[in-house]
């Protein structure tokens, strides 16, 4: 005759953890102009960069960067012929250069004196308020 094992106690599942990021820590009472600038030529975002922080500087705003951020390299391989040679290769690559400024607690004049400035083209901007 068999005999039953005893039942298993089962134990409550852990809650599941949200997928993506972990949340935000925002102290109370700072604000942050996040200002993410993006270009392909280096000189011409250094130059872009310095104009946004002399603009920031007049008007006695603190500044946290610039903080450059890792290049990205998008590398393309092509043949140079249309059907035979295929070791005959060409390969290209676009550099995107970044850089990142912070500005603690902007104050209305700051914010306008950024929106109303006027940066080179190839120079590509991206604003948060967090």
């Amino acid at each position: 005759m068999a005999t039953k094992a005893p039942a298993k106690e089962k134990k409550p599942a852990a809650p599941k953890k949200a997928a993506g990021k972990a949340p935000k820590i925002i102290e109370d009472g700072i604000q942050k102009l996040r200002i993410r600038v993006r270009a392909y030529e280096n000189k011409v975002l250094d130059l872009s960069v310095k104009q946004i922080i002399d603009t920031a500087l007049r008007y006695d705003a603190k500044i946290e960067g610039p903080i450059p951020l890792p290049t990205e390299i998008k590398k393309y391989t092509v043949n140079r012929a249309a059907f035979i040679y295929k070791n005959a290769r060409e390969q290209f690559e676009m550099r995107i250069h970044k850089r990142l400024i912070d500005i603690v607690n902007p104050s209305a004049k700051v914010i306008e004196a950024l929106t109303n400035l006027s940066l080179p083209s190839g120079v590509d901007i991206d604003v948060k308020m967090l």
